[in-house]
Protein backbone atom coordinates (compact mmCIF):
# COMPACT_ATOMS: atom_id res chain seq x y z
CA UNK A 1 0.00 0.00 0.00
CA UNK A 2 0.67 3.53 -0.33
CA UNK A 3 1.69 6.53 1.69
CA UNK A 4 3.55 9.73 1.57
CA UNK A 5 4.88 11.01 4.46
CA UNK A 6 8.45 13.36 4.81
CA UNK A 7 11.67 11.67 3.76
CA UNK A 8 9.44 8.81 2.35
CA UNK A 9 6.91 7.18 0.06
CA UNK A 10 4.30 4.30 0.93
CA UNK A 11 1.33 3.59 -1.87
CA UNK A 12 -1.62 4.17 -1.91
CA UNK A 13 -4.60 4.94 -4.50
CA UNK A 14 -8.16 5.97 -5.94
CA UNK A 15 -11.22 6.44 -4.18
CA UNK A 16 -13.70 3.68 -4.36
CA UNK A 17 -17.41 3.38 -2.68
CA UNK A 18 -17.37 4.60 0.97
CA UNK A 19 -19.70 2.47 3.33
CA UNK A 20 -19.26 3.16 7.03
CA UNK A 21 -19.67 0.70 9.83
CA UNK A 22 -18.32 0.13 13.59
CA UNK A 23 -16.63 -2.76 15.02
CA UNK A 24 -14.42 -4.97 13.59
CA UNK A 25 -12.54 -5.27 10.71
CA UNK A 26 -14.38 -3.15 7.27
CA UNK A 27 -15.57 -5.70 4.78
CA UNK A 28 -16.40 -4.79 0.75
CA UNK A 29 -20.48 -3.90 0.66
CA UNK A 30 -22.17 -6.68 -1.07
CA UNK A 31 -22.05 -4.38 -4.59
CA UNK A 32 -17.91 -4.19 -4.19
CA UNK A 33 -17.99 -8.12 -3.55
CA UNK A 34 -20.54 -8.61 -7.00
CA UNK A 35 -17.84 -6.04 -9.03
CA UNK A 36 -14.69 -8.24 -7.98
CA UNK A 37 -16.46 -11.61 -8.66
CA UNK A 38 -17.12 -10.13 -12.44
CA UNK A 39 -13.63 -8.67 -12.52
CA UNK A 40 -11.72 -11.61 -11.88
CA UNK A 41 -12.41 -15.04 -13.38
CA UNK A 42 -13.22 -17.75 -10.36
CA UNK A 43 -10.24 -19.56 -9.50
CA UNK A 44 -9.72 -22.60 -8.77
CA UNK A 45 -8.56 -24.08 -4.88
CA UNK A 46 -6.92 -21.59 -2.73
CA UNK A 47 -6.08 -19.08 -4.91
CA UNK A 48 -8.61 -16.78 -5.71
CA UNK A 49 -7.18 -13.16 -6.13
CA UNK A 50 -10.64 -11.82 -5.16
CA UNK A 51 -9.42 -12.43 -1.36
CA UNK A 52 -6.18 -9.91 -2.08
CA UNK A 53 -8.77 -7.15 -4.02
CA UNK A 54 -11.60 -7.08 -1.07
CA UNK A 55 -8.21 -7.12 1.20
CA UNK A 56 -7.21 -3.77 -0.48
CA UNK A 57 -10.82 -2.45 -0.64
CA UNK A 58 -10.87 -3.14 3.05
CA UNK A 59 -7.52 -1.19 4.13
CA UNK A 60 -8.26 1.88 1.98
CA UNK A 61 -11.60 1.84 3.41
CA UNK A 62 -10.16 1.41 7.10
CA UNK A 63 -7.24 4.35 6.08
CA UNK A 64 -10.58 6.52 5.40
CA UNK A 65 -12.46 5.68 8.13
CA UNK A 66 -10.33 4.84 10.92
CA UNK A 67 -7.18 6.56 9.75
CA UNK A 68 -3.94 6.61 7.32
CA UNK A 69 -1.63 4.87 9.52
CA UNK A 70 -4.05 3.02 12.31
CA UNK A 71 -5.39 1.27 9.08
CA UNK A 72 -1.35 0.55 7.85
CA UNK A 73 -0.91 -0.94 11.62
CA UNK A 74 -4.18 -2.92 11.11
CA UNK A 75 -3.00 -4.80 7.63
CA UNK A 76 0.96 -4.89 8.24
CA UNK A 77 1.71 -8.36 8.89
CA UNK A 78 4.95 -8.98 11.52
CA UNK A 79 8.27 -7.49 10.27
CA UNK A 80 6.52 -5.73 6.92
CA UNK A 81 8.13 -3.62 5.37
CA UNK A 82 8.17 -0.33 3.38
CA UNK A 83 10.20 0.54 0.59
CA UNK A 84 11.50 4.53 1.63
CA UNK A 85 13.72 6.62 -0.03
CA UNK A 86 16.64 5.20 1.47
CA UNK A 87 15.90 1.63 0.95
CA UNK A 88 13.07 -0.95 2.87
CA UNK A 89 12.89 -0.68 6.74
CA UNK A 90 10.53 -2.05 9.24
CA UNK A 91 7.87 -0.37 9.21
CA UNK A 92 5.69 -1.12 12.32
CA UNK A 93 8.22 0.79 14.61
CA UNK A 94 8.01 3.87 12.49
CA UNK A 95 4.22 3.59 12.35
CA UNK A 96 4.20 3.86 15.89
CA UNK A 97 5.88 7.66 15.75
CA UNK A 98 3.03 8.30 13.00
CA UNK A 99 -0.71 10.22 14.34
CA UNK A 100 -3.43 9.92 10.95
CA UNK A 101 -3.03 12.88 8.68
CA UNK A 102 -6.49 15.00 8.52
CA UNK A 103 -7.30 12.80 4.85
CA UNK A 104 -6.13 10.01 3.82
CA UNK A 105 -4.44 8.64 0.60
CA UNK A 106 -7.12 6.57 -1.49
CA UNK A 107 -5.86 3.52 -3.65
CA UNK A 108 -7.23 0.21 -5.61
CA UNK A 109 -5.24 -2.54 -7.55
CA UNK A 110 -4.90 -2.49 -10.97
CA UNK A 111 -3.10 -5.88 -11.34
CA UNK A 112 -3.19 -8.95 -8.70
CA UNK A 113 -0.73 -11.88 -9.31
CA UNK A 114 -1.12 -14.76 -7.02
CA UNK A 115 0.80 -18.15 -6.19
CA UNK A 116 -0.69 -21.72 -6.89
CA UNK A 117 -1.65 -22.11 -3.27
CA UNK A 118 -2.67 -18.84 -2.80
CA UNK A 119 0.22 -18.15 0.40
CA UNK A 120 1.45 -15.31 -1.24
CA UNK A 121 0.26 -12.86 -3.77
CA UNK A 122 1.62 -9.04 -5.11
CA UNK A 123 -0.86 -6.26 -6.40
CA UNK A 124 0.17 -3.32 -7.69
CA UNK A 125 -2.29 -0.30 -8.36
CA UNK A 126 -2.46 3.87 -8.69
CA UNK A 127 -3.14 6.21 -5.93
CA UNK A 128 -4.39 9.57 -5.35
CA UNK A 129 -3.30 11.74 -2.53
CA UNK A 130 -5.40 14.69 -0.24
CA UNK A 131 -3.72 17.22 -2.11
CA UNK A 132 -4.51 15.75 -5.79
CA UNK A 133 -1.67 14.06 -7.11
CA UNK A 134 -1.20 10.61 -8.14
CA UNK A 135 1.24 7.70 -8.44
CA UNK A 136 1.44 3.47 -8.57
CA UNK A 137 2.02 1.35 -5.83
CA UNK A 138 2.99 -2.11 -5.22
CA UNK A 139 2.29 -4.57 -2.32
CA UNK A 140 3.31 -8.41 -1.11
CA UNK A 141 0.60 -10.01 0.85
CA UNK A 142 1.01 -13.04 2.68
CA UNK A 143 -1.98 -15.34 4.29
CA UNK A 144 -1.27 -15.57 8.03
CA UNK A 145 -2.18 -18.54 10.21
CA UNK A 146 -5.55 -17.36 10.87
CA UNK A 147 -6.29 -16.96 6.58
CA UNK A 148 -6.20 -13.70 6.45
CA UNK A 149 -3.76 -11.58 4.28
CA UNK A 150 -1.80 -9.24 5.74
CA UNK A 151 0.96 -6.86 3.57
CA UNK A 152 4.93 -7.74 3.82
CA UNK A 153 6.17 -5.01 1.85
CA UNK A 154 4.95 -2.10 0.47
CA UNK A 155 6.53 0.65 -1.89
CA UNK A 156 4.70 3.82 -3.74
CA UNK A 157 5.57 6.95 -5.57
CA UNK A 158 4.25 9.78 -7.24
CA UNK A 159 3.98 9.74 -11.03
CA UNK A 160 7.07 11.98 -12.31
CA UNK A 161 5.70 14.06 -13.95
CA UNK A 162 2.17 13.80 -12.96
CA UNK A 163 -0.77 13.56 -15.67
CA UNK A 164 -2.63 16.30 -16.85
CA UNK A 165 -5.65 16.91 -15.39
CA UNK A 166 -8.68 14.51 -16.51
CA UNK A 167 -11.50 15.71 -18.92
CA UNK A 168 -14.58 17.05 -17.65
CA UNK A 169 -17.12 14.30 -17.51
CA UNK A 170 -20.25 15.05 -19.46
CA UNK A 171 -23.55 13.17 -18.74
CA UNK A 172 -24.20 10.29 -20.85
CA UNK A 173 -20.67 9.67 -20.72
CA UNK A 174 -20.01 5.76 -20.21
CA UNK A 175 -17.55 5.33 -16.98
CA UNK A 176 -14.88 1.89 -16.65
CA UNK A 177 -14.00 2.09 -12.60
CA UNK A 178 -10.79 0.87 -11.76
CA UNK A 179 -12.12 -1.97 -9.95
CA UNK A 180 -14.16 -3.35 -13.12
CA UNK A 181 -10.19 -3.83 -14.92
CA UNK A 182 -8.39 -6.02 -12.43
CA UNK A 183 -6.70 -8.48 -13.76
CA UNK A 184 -6.10 -11.34 -11.90
CA UNK A 185 -3.19 -13.73 -12.82
CA UNK A 186 -2.70 -17.33 -11.22
CA UNK A 187 0.70 -19.60 -11.30
CA UNK A 188 -0.13 -22.92 -12.23
CA UNK A 189 -0.20 -25.68 -10.15
CA UNK A 190 2.81 -27.86 -9.81
CA UNK A 191 1.63 -32.10 -10.77
CA UNK A 192 1.78 -34.01 -8.22
CA UNK A 193 5.18 -35.78 -7.46
CA UNK A 194 6.92 -33.49 -9.79
CA UNK A 195 8.39 -30.53 -8.07
CA UNK A 196 8.51 -26.58 -9.68
CA UNK A 197 11.56 -25.79 -11.61
CA UNK A 198 13.28 -22.82 -9.77
CA UNK A 199 12.83 -19.66 -11.11
CA UNK A 200 15.78 -18.29 -13.38
CA UNK A 201 18.54 -17.02 -11.34
CA UNK A 202 18.81 -13.34 -11.16
CA UNK A 203 22.29 -11.26 -12.28
CA UNK A 204 23.93 -10.11 -8.95
CA UNK A 205 23.03 -6.27 -9.31
CA UNK A 206 26.10 -3.81 -8.95
CA UNK A 207 24.46 -0.59 -9.02
CA UNK A 208 21.73 -0.53 -5.78
CA UNK A 209 20.91 -3.34 -3.18
CA UNK A 210 17.96 -5.83 -4.03
CA UNK A 211 16.22 -8.61 -2.02
CA UNK A 212 12.82 -10.24 -2.00
CA UNK A 213 10.96 -13.96 -1.61
CA UNK A 214 9.24 -17.14 -2.65
CA UNK A 215 6.28 -18.38 -2.22
CA UNK A 216 5.73 -21.88 -0.13
CA UNK A 217 4.50 -23.66 -2.67
CA UNK A 218 7.96 -22.43 -4.97
CA UNK A 219 5.15 -20.87 -7.92
CA UNK A 220 5.70 -17.39 -7.34
CA UNK A 221 8.79 -14.90 -6.67
CA UNK A 222 8.56 -11.38 -6.06
CA UNK A 223 11.73 -8.72 -5.72
CA UNK A 224 12.77 -5.46 -4.96
CA UNK A 225 15.89 -2.91 -5.83
CA UNK A 226 16.92 0.03 -4.72
CA UNK A 227 19.24 1.59 -7.06
CA UNK A 228 21.98 3.73 -6.82
CA UNK A 229 20.49 6.79 -8.36
CA UNK A 230 17.28 5.83 -5.79
CA UNK A 231 14.86 4.54 -8.23
CA UNK A 232 12.80 1.74 -6.79
CA UNK A 233 12.19 -1.45 -8.45
CA UNK A 234 9.28 -4.14 -7.68
CA UNK A 235 8.42 -7.01 -9.55
CA UNK A 236 6.95 -10.67 -9.35
CA UNK A 237 8.07 -13.82 -11.35
CA UNK A 238 5.25 -16.84 -11.70
CA UNK A 239 5.13 -20.29 -12.95
CA UNK A 240 2.75 -20.41 -15.13
CA UNK A 241 2.22 -23.75 -17.92
CA UNK A 242 5.50 -24.50 -17.36
CA UNK A 243 7.54 -21.54 -17.60
CA UNK A 244 8.38 -18.91 -15.35
CA UNK A 245 6.96 -15.65 -17.00
CA UNK A 246 7.31 -11.79 -15.29
CA UNK A 247 3.79 -10.37 -14.99
CA UNK A 248 3.86 -7.37 -13.18
CA UNK A 249 7.08 -4.99 -13.06
CA UNK A 250 6.96 -1.49 -11.49
CA UNK A 251 9.30 1.08 -11.30
CA UNK A 252 9.07 4.08 -9.17
CA UNK A 253 10.61 7.21 -8.87
CA UNK A 254 13.49 8.58 -6.05
CA UNK A 255 11.18 10.02 -3.60
CA UNK A 256 12.90 13.75 -4.00
CA UNK A 257 12.03 14.69 -0.04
Amino acid sequence: MRILAPALILASTLALAACTGSGGQPKPTKRQVAMIDRALARAPGAAQPSTIVAAELAFSRAARERGQWTAFREFAAPGAMLHGGSGPFAILPWLATQTDPPQAVQWSPRVVVMSCDGSLAVSKGRFRNPDGTVGNFATVWERQANGDYRYIFDAGGDDNPQPPPRERIEEGDIIVTAIDAVQGLIASCPRAGVPVAPPPALPIGADGTEGGGLSRDGTLRWRWQHKADGTRFIAADYFYEGRWTTPLEQSLAPDPK
